[in-house]
């Protein structure tokens, strides 16, 4: 299916991303076993509740011979060619110097393409963005849908524990997301044998069912899938908004590939996740079969009555681990937008010394809860969630078959029939998945719809902000040569080394002509330091630091890091020795601006939005606490920009 010439330069693109990328740590074993615990989490719970809610959801199916095997036909075939061939062996292949996931991929292509502000561009950035708010909504419903729908099988062992559903998964979600403070270090540990544990139950009930209807088996053949939609087209197009929900979290395999690398989560994946999640499927098919009545919960119904409360245990637990890793996804997420400039600075705290990726952003922890803990107790039971669930994970799912279209044209350069002819069946697949979950909207598909708005309403509006803030500064900028010329011969100088923060790397700073206008002294050293956040996911030390003497005392600093890095401005001070002595902290004064915005009737952003930005830039994380300066070497000064 694809050309040798074109996976030679797949190949190539991404052996020169991964050999300047950032390589995680540790062996193949252990880290697949660290991608079972992480990555598969979302997509390794789905079967708690994708049959079931195929068979006895809002559109239930006649649980017979050909919608039997029909359903689980589909199953096979779109986790083979979208999960297996889309996501495993294609979009991982899109890696961003080691970094996987919708800003990395939307990165990645404006970096190999050097696109610029034409319209094309725009709107890819326009689909990136997207994706990411879409994502958001999917964070919300996949810890409500999963916890919930694990905790409903104590109704399976016991009809009398119904009334305490409910608030069992309401505690241990607050427990969840409680513990993120403390970081995920330590059960971490956990979470990779635990998931075996799960996989490895799956199989074994799905084994121990079909031997009873091995004739399930024929379930591969696609005719099925095919006969099922010949013998009820409208109802199988509706049936495909619940088959989805066994595709749920194939966009985390990608996302969360820095942490453990690509070839990792592709063994994990074709050894263990994919048999083991056919079996249980082809298990639960074959129990309705057998027992018809099953399909009110075939999971669980799957085991014996004497061990239905174990695996009920077993199946929460990898449930809290598929809502751990969704939580750790949606703080990953939240710090490269915030890198990249789509969301204004928030608090990271780092909870673990040794793993970069472990942190923790209390806003987002605290929002997430307050919406996973609201949908609860909107919709109460997992059954009507599911109806919510969908249309978030297939929107984003095609806007990343949008984005691979542009990157296999524009970056890998394959020949337009194979591009066009691959491309084409994802987006078949994809298009059909996210329109049936279109009918869903009015039974909960709403919400992570308006969620998805809100988030994009925001991340464009802060976007757009900040070009329109520093384009007016622009304005307004003194040409350094002249300030220089004329300050530096009439000013006062002092001892010490001012540094100045500005979001420009041209002009004079506004922090600088107030201070200069107030105190009226310019200290011996002046760095004019801009820090930028490049389009890849690590910066490494050699590359960090441009720096421009400008004469008398004054130097242009540019310092870059990477999207999925934090700037930390004292430690790479310390490592420059071009400027002259030795930068410390002591004798070193921090200058930043503090903008107030005014809203007014210039042309760039309406009323409402400029209203809202002004909003946001106040509630960010103070400059001094995102780049780590000392607290008591800052100094803060007021100016006012009209937007």
């Amino acid at each position: 299916m694809i050309a040798p010439s074109s996976e030679a330069q797949v190949d190539a693109s991404a052996q020169e991303d991964q050999e300047h990328g950032h390589h995680p740590k540790g062996s193949l074993p252990t880290l697949a076993l660290g991608a079972v615990g992480v990555v598969y989490g979302d997509i390794g719970t789905s079967p708690l509740y994708a049959i079931k809610e195929t068979f006895v959801g809002h559109h239930p199916l006649a649980v017979d011979l050909v919608h039997v095997y029909g359903v689980v036909s589909l199953i096979f075939w779109s986790l083979l060619i979208i999960v297996t061939g889309k996501y495993i062996f294609l979009t991982m292949r899109a890696d961003n110097k080691g970094e996987g996931g919708s800003l990395a991929l939307l990165a990645l292509i404006q970096r190999k393409t050097g696109a610029g502000p034409g319209r094309w561009s725009h709107g890819l950035v326009m689909l990136g963005v997207l994706a990411t708010a879409l994502f958001f909504g999917d964070c919300m419903i996949t810890p409500a849908v999963s916890v919930l729908s694990a905790v409903e099988g104590l109704v399976v062992v016991q009809e009398g524990f119904a009334p305490f559903v409910l608030p069992i998964a309401v505690g241990i979600l607050i427990g969840l997301f409680t513990l993120q403070a403390h970081g995920t270090d330590l059960l971490g540990k956990f979470f990779g044998p635990i998931m075996l544990v799960y996989f490895f139950t799956l199989a074994v009930l799905g084994i121990l069912s079909i031997v009873h209807r091995p004739d399930v088996l024929q379930a591969f053949d696609p005719r099925w899938a095919m006969r099922f939609f010949e013998l009820d087209p409208k109802l199988a197009f509706l049936a495909l908004g619940s088959v989805v929900l066994a595709l749920t979290g194939a966009e985390a395999l990608y996302a969360d590939m820095g942490h453990f690398g690509r070839k990792p989560i592709q063994v994990a994946w074709v050894w263990l996740i994919f048999p083991a999640l056919m079996l249980n499927y082809l298990g639960q098919g074959a129990l309705l079969l057998r027992d018809p009545s099953a399909a009110e919960n075939p999971f669980f119904m799957l085991a014996n009555e004497g061990w239905r409360l174990p695996l009920v245990i077993l199946a929460t637990l990898a449930t809290i681990i598929a809502s751990q890793a969704v939580i750790t996804g949606a703080f990953s997420v939240c710090q490269q937008a915030v890198q990249l400039g789509l969301m204004p600075r928030l608090r990271i705290n780092h909870t673990s010394a040794s793993a970069l990726g472990q942190i923790y952003l209390p806003a987002v922890n605290w929002a997430l809860m307050v919406m996973v803990l609201l949908l609860i107790l909107m919709f109460r039971e997992s059954s009507n969630l599911a109806a919510a669930y969908g249309i978030a994970v297939t929107g984003t799912m095609f806007i990343t078959t949008c984005m691979l279209a542009v990157l296999v044209r524009r970056v890998w350069n394959w020949p337009l029939p194979v591009a066009i002819g691959l491309v084409a069946l994802f987006m078949l697949f994809d298009g059909a998945y996210f329109l049936s979950n279109v009918t869903k909207i009015p039974d909960g598909g709403w919400f992570p719809l308006l969620v998805g708005l809100v988030a994009f309403t925001l991340l464009t509006t802060w976007a757009k902000g900040r070009q329109l803030m520093i384009a007016r500064l622009r304005e307004s900028a003194m040409p350094i040569k002249i300030f220089i010329e004329s300050a530096a011969n009439s000013a006062t100088r002092v001892p010490g080394t001012a540094v100045f923060m500005t979001s420009t790397p041209d002009g004079v700073p506004h922090a600088l002509l107030h201070n200069l206008k107030h105190n009226k002294v310019l200290h011996e050293r002046v760095i004019l330091l801009t820090v930028k956040i490049a389009d890849e996911p690590y910066i490494d030390d050699d590359r960090r630091m441009k720096i421009d003497d400008l004469g008398k005392g004054f130097h242009r600093m540019i310092m870059k890091y990477g999207f999925m890095q934090d700037a930390d401005v004292p430690a790479a001070l310390k490592q420059v020795s071009a400027c002259g002595a030795e930068f410390k902290m002591m004798d070193t004064s921090f200058f930043l601006a503090r903008q107030t915005l005014l809203p007014s009737a210039r042309p760039g952003m309406m009323i409402w939005r400029e209203k809202l930005f002004a909003w946001m830039l106040r509630n960010a994380e103070s400059a001094m606490e995102f780049f780590r300066l000392p607290t008591n070497r800052v100094v803060e000064l007021g100016s006012q920009v009209e937007i």
